[in-house]
Order: C-alpha cells, then structure tokens, then sequence
C-alpha cells in the first residue's frame, strides 16, 4: 500500500512538473523603475510578478535574452518562456521583475545585431541593479533575498553582474545567489580571471551551437566553490522554451563555430530537470 501511495505522489510531482503554470491570479503589473546609473534612460519599463498575500518574500530579478522581452506575436505581451517562469516563481512565492533592456530604449530584438547599443557587460548590469534596488523598495520583498536570473545575453548579464569588481556600493543589500541559463561563456572565459562574489548555477544544453558549453566549463572548473555547473544531454540552446519547437536558425550575430547558424528550441527532459533544479538551488533565499 506504502509503495502504491508514493508511487502515486511521484506521478502527481512529475504531472506538475510536466504543465505550464496555472496562474490566472498572477498576472504581471507593467511598472516602470527609476535607472540612474551610467548610460541609462530616465526609467526602465519592466513587469512584475507578486504572489498572493502579504510578504514579505524573496525576489528575483530575471534579464531576458537577445530575442527581447516580449511576444513575437504580440508585443504587449510577455514570451511565453518569460511568462511561464515568471508564473512559476510567483506560485512558489517569489516576487519576479523582468526589465526590458531593449524596448526601455526604443530597441527591437538583437540577435542578428553584431554592433550592440546595448552590451550585458554595460548597460545591462546597470539595469539588472536598477531592478534590485527597485525590489528592495517594496514592503512585501526581502531586502536581503533578492537572487538575480537570466537567459541567454541575460545569462551573460549574469555573468558580468556577479564579478567581485561589479560589487554594487554598500547602500542596500547585494543579490544573494544567481542563475544563469545558457550564457555566453566564451569572452569572458578568453581573459582567464573571471570570479564570482556569490553562489552561480549555470544550465546549459550540452549540444548547445549558439553559446557552447565548453567555455562554461572552463568557468566552472576554475571557480569550483562559487560555480554549479548542470549540463543536460541532447538539449540545445533555447531547451526551456516550451513554446518554441527545435529549429535552425541562420544570420545569428555570434554562434558556436561563427557561421551565425545554431540550434534553438525546447527539450522536455531537460525543462522538467531545469524545473527542479532552480527552485532547489534558490531555496537559500526562504532560509
């Protein structure tokens, strides 16, 4: 009976796991933020995520990838893979703000776009602590239990974010952790003294062409107590975007090999890991 029973949980947890998030009590508020670091606008637009209730409770600033931050269908509207995370977070009950890097500056996607305006080793770490600071305003946020995320450029944001000399002055509390979804490693790797000044997860697609994994784990390797490092077989770059089938992609800006040629699209195993990964590793901010 025992056994039936825990059977029975675990194809419950795996059924959950496996559907998008329910949450027609969650959707996002469209704010904007003050941005007054260097080279900023006046204001980011963003959107926001509240779970239900009072707090008050962790947060997560989360920094889109390269393809921006909205629907390619419409551009009122979150992507899906945004508004599937943002969902989830906030079921599990994190307040989630997304900036819009590009669109707060009057830009489309840059994918195609070699010559960037906007750079995650600049601008965008400007803007990843402009959220911060905006979250630790809120009464129902943490201060002190803010993570920082991102996909992509976002990833790579992460990256550039987290370095010991990126330290945001003492005035209010540093992000506490950070996860970066398949970043590109690759420049930052070249200079050989890149650190990380608190705890980093990066997921990557083992087969990923667009940003590879290989420089990652040369990341990883040299930072072994500040960097977890989760590689998902046969998954490439884009694997936690239900919405978008495994496709080629050509005229890319930066790819694996150089060609602008890569691979982009869902992998369920590794979303359904990614899932359970995440939230396991962000746990350190409800301690």
């Amino acid at each position: 009976m025992r056994t039936k029973y825990f059977l029975a949980l675990a194809g419950l947890v795996t059924l959950w796991l496996a559907q998008p998030a329910v949450a027609t009590d969650l959707t996002p508020d469209r704010i904007s933020i003050p941005a007054d670091g260097r080279n900023q606008p006046a204001t980011l637009d963003a959107m926001l995520f509240k779970p239900q209730g009072q707090g008050p409770f962790p947060a997560i600033v989360a920094m889109h990838g390269c393809s921006g931050l909205w629907s390619a269908k419409d551009k009122t509207r979150l992507s899906p893979r945004h508004a599937d995370w943002g969902e989830r977070f906030a079921a599990l009950g994190y307040v989630v703000i997304f900036p819009d890097s590009y669109g707060s500056r009057g830009l489309g996607p840059q994918c195609r776009n070699g010559d960037r305006q906007v750079e995650p080793y600049r601008e965008r770490v400007e803007d990843a602590n402009a959220a911060r600071r905006y979250l630790q305003t809120l009464p129902y946020v943490k201060p002190d239990a803010v993570a920082l995320l991102g996909w992509s450029n976002g990833g790579s944001t992460v990256l550039y974010t987290v370095r010991p000399k990126d330290t945001p002055k003492p005035e209010t509390p540093d992000f506490r952790a950070a996860v970066a979804f398949y970043p590109g490693c690759t420049s930052i790797a070249d200079k050989g003294d890149w650190a990380t000044r608190m705890p980093l997860l990066i997921l990557m697609g083992e087969a990923d062409d667009w940003t590879p994994a290989k420089p990652c784990k040369t990341l990883a390797a040299a930072n072994p107590d500040g960097v977890k490092l989760i590689l998902y077989p046969g998954a490439y770059h884009d694997f936690d975007n239900e919405a978008q089938p495994l496709h080629e992609l050509h005229g890319l800006a930066f790819t694996a090999n150089g060609d602008g040629v890569a691979h982009t699209g869902f992998n369920p195993a590794a979303h359904a890991a990614a899932l359970k990964d995440v939230p396991d590793f962000l746990a350190v901010l409800k301690q």
